[in-house]
């Protein structure tokens, strides 16, 4: 705790000077973020990269956004575990941080908007808003919604509705082996792919089902020899970070003739595996891809001249979008006022318009099917100098991949 407050701590001036400020919205106003994903141990790699997506993203909003504020993210490991995360959102809140976005592990995320609810409850007048902008369990925005928690990323059944929707027309889905991190979103993406899939092609069988412990797999090989055993002609998986990249170069040792259905393939160091080879087809459900016109292009190429690095995380662009946005309708960036402007909110997201949904807080937006190419002319992007990249197979737009919620939302 003392490290991490000396390593990335504001002095106590500072806090007082940007809670002071928090009243109204001026042009040049810094209003300071905190990042809390791990930064260290199996899935560094991936919060890395975020980080960067965030501060190159605070970079390019510092330029030009609604509100005219500046944007600074503050770093706090919290290794991948909710019990760390609690910790630094607390050192986070005693620094005078009044925002804080978090994606990697729904644990985690579940942890920090409980912590962030009661805080908020118990503490009027220093308010926190959480940014979700990855993790997906279907909980964070039903059972267990709160009006702090405004998420960024499509939650596991809108990605699940989405993918059955393109893999119900796929003829060669006959036989499925679903394998999953042993914790709620590996967990959620099982139940919800047996249950959409039983609507859309009851003809379906499901060969296999397991879950692993999340992190700790080194060899993924006794997994692939179960695939293999079981037949399947497809493998739908939720992994991400190095769970996948060892699940696929697994797949590949293998030699495992499977077509792959994830979520995450884009994620770092798993590009690398899939350049490698794999027996047949990798596809992707998200809300973006390679190849999408306009400012993805632009940022893509920015962020690769940069840091040699992919930015793969749109719910950054996203994220600064919707805080400027509503610090602008709100005229203030005090955490109160702009948690009621986003609730509800409709902005110019990196798709075109997006829609903050005021029942439970998770955004509205269409999602991409893509699938992993060599690079074209038309398609000339190279995924972590691949020479491949993620192309589009179908795009479900927002109100086909949107599903209804059953948050009963307690607002201040």
């Amino acid at each position: 705790m003392t490290f991490t407050r000396r390593l990335f701590g504001v002095s106590v001036a500072a806090s007082a000077a940007l809670v002071s400020g928090l009243a109204f919205a001026q042009a040049g106003q810094t209003v300071k973020i905190a990042f809390i994903d791990p930064l260290s141990g199996p899935f560094a790699n991936v919060g890395q990269n975020q980080l960067k997506s965030w501060q190159f993203m605070a970079e390019h909003f510092n330029k030009k956004n609604p509100a005219g504020v500046k944007f600074e993210f503050v770093p706090f490991d919290n290794k991948g575990s909710p019990q760390e995360s609690l910790t630094v959102l607390r050192a986070a809140m005693d620094q005078g941080i009044r925002y804080v976005t978090q994606g990697n592990g729904s644990g985690a995320a579940g942890a920090i908007s409980d912590a962030v609810t009661k805080h908020n409850e118990r503490n009027p007048g220093k308010e926190v808003v959480y940014l979700n902008y990855a993790a997906v369990d279907p909980d964070l925005t039903n059972s267990k919604c709160s009006y702090w928690h405004f998420r960024l990323d499509a939650d596991t059944s809108m990605k699940m509705e989405a993918l059955t929707s393109y893999m119900k027309d796929q003829p060669d889905v006959k036989k499925v082996f679903l394998i999953n991190q042993n914790y709620a979103h590996g967990h959620q993406v099982s139940r919800y792919f047996k249950e959409t899939i039983a609507r859309k092609r009851p003809d379906v069988q499901i060969v296999g089902d397991d879950l692993h412990p999340i992190g700790q797999v080194k060899d993924f090989a006794p997994y692939v020899a179960k695939i293999k055993a079981a037949g399947a002609d497809s493998v739908v998986t939720g992994n991400w970070g190095q769970d996948l990249t060892l699940l696929i170069k697994a797949a590949k040792d293998a030699g495992l003739n499977a077509n792959f259905y994830t979520y995450y393939a884009g994620v770092s160091g798993t590009p690398t595996a899939l350049a490698a080879g794999v027996g047949g087809n990798v596809r992707m459900v998200a809300y973006n891809h390679n190849n999408l016109p306009g400012v993805v292009k632009q940022l893509q190429d920015e962020f690769k001249k940069k840091f040699n690095d992919d930015w793969y995380t749109g719910a950054t662009y996203n994220g600064l979008a919707l805080l400027s946005s509503a610090m602008a309708a709100a005229k203030s960036t005090d955490p109160v006022k702009v948690a009621a402007a986003m609730s509800g909110l409709k902005f110019q997201g990196f798709q075109g318009e997006v829609e903050m949904r005021r029942a439970d807080h998770q955004l509205q937006q269409g999602l991409y099917i893509s699938e992993w190419r060599k690079a074209t002319p038309q398609a000339p992007y190279s995924v972590e100098n691949t020479g491949f990249n993620f192309q589009e197979v179908r795009a479900i737009p927002a109100y086909v991949a949107s599903t209804p919620t059953s948050c009963q939302m307690k607002r201040p």
